[in-house]
């Protein structure tokens, strides 16, 4: 526990840099396009992020996991799943680019309500090898566990990358806004790559060459967990914001973004700290009673601070509005509570659901991701049918109280 309260610290820096950032940018975007734009902002970031989380799938957990269970042996041991890695990232780069770039103007449409947006699909699309190269450097930082360097790598990307995004939105304005957020992870990797150019690990004689085919399969498991949660969240977000769209308006939808917007920056902090800590011991760990050990632990220091972070969110919920957006979002004040308490479930269901990504339980994640995503959808459009803009945050909170009612269930056997 001292390690991941030292982790959760060390994180808690990186993230509170990411999350002035992102609120600087919130509040940019919602001064030059108000709510309008800001519901805009999240679905081009859901656009980014299915694209990005298709192209990353081979780089992210998988290169984490097989990197931390030879993190103390030489490079060599690691260097076949990151060769198998990489060689995944030209398959999908081959498939995706052309198809997405031929359908551009179809999913333009789908996501913003307007075929002529279609040049934000193909800039997202042009920079997604660069993006999942900057991942790949991610997470071997991460399997390595060199949270010095990862935290370094990642505070200097977020500044030098939020400063670009905010040049943009300020001389391009909306327009400004979705180019630099289809491309800000390309500039990231960018930067990951001139940090950790000269590292040791990085040399083209572990990076790229032959491997076997079971490691390859190693990674094609995992690359299929990320996938389908890379294509199930962000479809069902899109799907969501359409379906707040056509029974309030962009304007609540907008308001709703913005909140979602707070949530999704201060759990940042907790992310990143179960991104650098948790998962990575969780695959060290060969016992189910070992795994259900840690799960336990981490919980119990986790849902408390989330807890505690929510209430304060809440409380400085008029505060957060009047310096974050502007008297436009003012309504958005009455859209927390549940939205908050969502929150919480959410991480809590999170702690029991990643044994399925550790323990390699691909049936079992990718059955439960295609699911919940499914119900949060219906659920999102039966209530905001019913009950208006409040509807999409009961649908959230029943949906993620379901989810922990299922992994905290089942986490025996994912622990196996």
């Amino acid at each position: 526990m001292r390690r991941l309260l030292k982790v959760t610290a060390m994180t808690g820096l990186l993230t509170l840099i990411k999350m002035a950032m992102g609120f600087v940018i919130a509040k940019i975007v919602a001064i030059y396009a108000g709510p309008t734009g800001m519901a805009m902002l999240g679905q081009v970031q859901s656009l980014v992020t299915g694209f990005n989380g298709v192209i990353n799938a081979p780089t992210g957990n998988s290169v984490v996991k097989f990197t931390a269970q030879n993190a103390e042996k030489k490079y060599i041991d690691s260097s076949p799943w990151w060769r198998a890695s990489l060689f995944w990232v030209l398959i999908l780069s081959a498939v995706i680019i052309p198809l997405g770039c031929f359908f551009s103007k179809e999913l333009s449409y789908w996501v913003f309500h307007d075929r002529t947006l279609n040049w934000v699909v193909i800039s997202t699309l042009i920079s997604l090898p660069l993006t999942a190269l900057g991942t790949f450097i991610i997470s071997v930082i991460n399997g390595l566990q060199h949270f010095r360097r990862y935290i370094w790598t990642g505070m200097t990307s977020a500044i030098i990358s939020g400063a670009i995004v905010i040049s943009m939105i300020v001389y391009g304005g909306l327009n400004g806004a979705l180019l630099a957020l289809s491309i800000q992870y390309a500039v990231i990797a960018l930067i990951a790559i001139v940090i950790n150019i000269k590292q040791p690990w990085f040399k083209m004689v572990f990076l790229w060459g032959k491997t076997s085919t079971s490691v390859k399969k190693d990674i094609l498991s995992y690359m299929l967990m990320a996938i389908t949660s890379a294509l199930c969240l962000p479809i069902a977000m899109i799907l969501i914001r359409n379906i707040m769209i056509g029974f309030v308006g962009w304007t609540q939808t907008g308001e709703w973004q913005a909140v979602w917007k707070i949530s999704e920056v201060y759990l940042g902090v907790i992310t990143m700290a179960l991104g650098a800590y948790y998962l990575p011991r969780l695959s060290q760990l060969n016992s189910a009673d070992s795994i259900k050990k840690e799960i336990y632990s981490t919980s119990k220091l986790i849902v408390p601070i989330v807890f505690f972070l929510a209430v304060g969110v809440y409380l400085c919920r008029d505060i957060a509005i009047t310096i974050l957006f502007t008297e436009e979002f003012r309504s958005a004040r009455d859209l927390f509570l549940i939205q908050l308490l969502g929150d919480v479930v959410k991480i809590a269901s999170w702690l029991f659901a990643y044994p399925m990504i550790a323990r390699k339980a691909t049936k079992w994640f990718i059955s439960t991701e295609i699911a919940f995503s499914l119900t949060w959808v219906l659920f999102t459009y039966l209530f905001v049918n019913i009950y208006g803009i409040h509807g999409a945050n009961y649908a959230y909170l029943i949906n993620y109280t379901l989810y922990f009612a299922f992994v905290f269930s089942n986490v025996n056997r994912f622990s196996k």
